[in-house]
């Protein structure tokens, strides 16, 4: 499963909070969901992370990552399905 979390920082970046970040990416990977990417970007949202999670259970690794971080950031995550997958749903 993939997941596309959209963060917005609620505080100052600082190397410290980065720091934490990597912390929760590492725990992450123990349990089994690979981060892809993490990007910062310009426009409505500070910053872009893709999560890959090998189950249904990666659903509540991600919120527990977002939990994790919720004084630093407000974060939304979307629950993405492969195109051609998402096509085999159709009639």
């Amino acid at each position: 499963m993939i997941f596309v979390t959209l963060v917005k920082f609620r505080k100052k970046m600082t190397k410290e909070f980065a720091a934490a970040t990597d912390k929760v990416f590492a725990n992450l990977a123990k349990q089994g969901t690979k981060v892809v990417g993490a990007y910062w970007t310009l426009g409505r949202y500070d910053a872009v992370i893709i999560f890959d999670g090998p189950d249904a259970g990666a659903i509540e690794r991600a919120m527990r990552s977002a939990m994790a971080v919720s004084d630093y950031a407000a974060t939304e995550t979307l629950v993405g399905l492969k195109r051609e997958d998402a096509v085999k749903l159709m009639d």
